[in-house]
């Protein structure tokens, strides 16, 4: 894609402007480097457009791809010049969250994308023991409604299937409850009163769930019919 004009907006636009390709750049950003994990956050593109893009973001100097020691399948890391993108990533989410939220709709509400935004939003030096396992199960799906987040001393599990530990929280709760939650259009403390979501598990991590489990960094950012 070229427009043809020397206009540096125009010849960004030319690498990052793409369709997926910024949300690429946001998923590398957030820390996905494997194929798999970057398609979970982005559960509708294909994997044939996937490679295709990774490969234009590699040519672009945009990313580095490397293969796993033995193992099949490769990592990207991003470049000093994708890095660079992070504050304009930022910039775009919070205009998002001023002007764009009117225009969500149900089907914008990926359990996949949650999944692994709660995955990421974990702190684990706010949590007690070795280990932490929470149970998700969403009341308005009927295909892998159960799902999983086992956390660690140094890292974070995402399950779709049962990983035979012992659960510490029982989330029970649809989708767009636990988006919302997470995104501060409500709190976990109204989704409780008013039966949106039911909590069950240690009162030491249900009592205060987002010390350990923040929530998405535009959550202060109000609607634009609100400033």
């Amino acid at each position: 894609m070229e427009y043809g004009q020397f206009c540096p907006i125009a010849k960004a636009t030319e690498i990052i402007g793409e369709k997926w390709t910024i949300l690429i750049i946001r998923e590398l950003l957030m820390g996905g480097n494997r194929f798999s994990e970057l398609q979970r956050g982005l559960s509708l593109i294909s994997p044939t457009l996937l490679t295709k893009r990774l490969n234009s973001l590699e040519l672009q100097g945009l990313l580095i791809k490397k293969r796993v020691s033995g193992q099949k399948g490769y990592q990207y890391f991003p470049t000093n010049a994708c890095k660079q993108l992070l504050p304009i990533i930022k910039s775009l989410g919070d205009w998002g969250m001023c002007w764009a939220r009117n225009n969500l709709s149900e089907k914008d509400y990926d359990v996949e994308l949650l999944m692994v935004y709660l995955k990421r939003s974990i702190v684990l030096d706010k949590l007690c023991g070795d280990e932490t396992v929470l149970k998700f199960h969403f009341q308005d799906i009927e295909q892998t409604p159960n799902w999983w987040l086992v956390a660690q001393q140094d890292n974070v599990d995402l399950c779709v299937k049962d990983p035979g530990k012992e659960v510490d929280v029982y989330f029970t709760t649809k989708v767009k409850t636990m988006a919302d939650i997470w995104m501060g259009d409500t709190t976990y403390k109204k989704a409780i009163k008013t039966k949106q979501l039911t909590l069950i598990g240690h009162k030491a991590l249900t009592q205060n769930v987002s010390q350990w489990m923040s929530n998405s960094m535009f959550t202060d950012i109000p609607p634009a019919k609100e400033i």
